[in-house]
């Protein structure tokens, strides 16, 4: 049983790009808490929030490429 390099190494791509998202949305989710009474409040809450569920579909999609390439048959 061999791994396909190509597609390992496009989920560990997914997963870099999962991995900043995982810090960025919380911090601008925090900073949008702190300013409530600005206009664009709703806005970066919203955006926000797409990061963070945005860096948990790559972390998913990254998981599920890195087993496919080790687990998935040639046949």
């Amino acid at each position: 049983m061999a791994t396909d390099k190509k597609i390992l190494v496009r989920g560990l791509k997914y997963l870099g790009w999962a991995l900043p998202m995982f810090f960025i949305g919380p911090v601008v989710i925090h900073s949008s808490f702190k300013n409530q009474g600005h206009p664009l409040y709703i806005p970066v809450l919203g955006i926000g929030i797409i990061i963070c569920l945005s860096g948990i579909w790559y972390m998913f999609l990254g998981i599920r490429t890195i087993m496919k390439s080790l687990f998935e048959n040639e046949n």
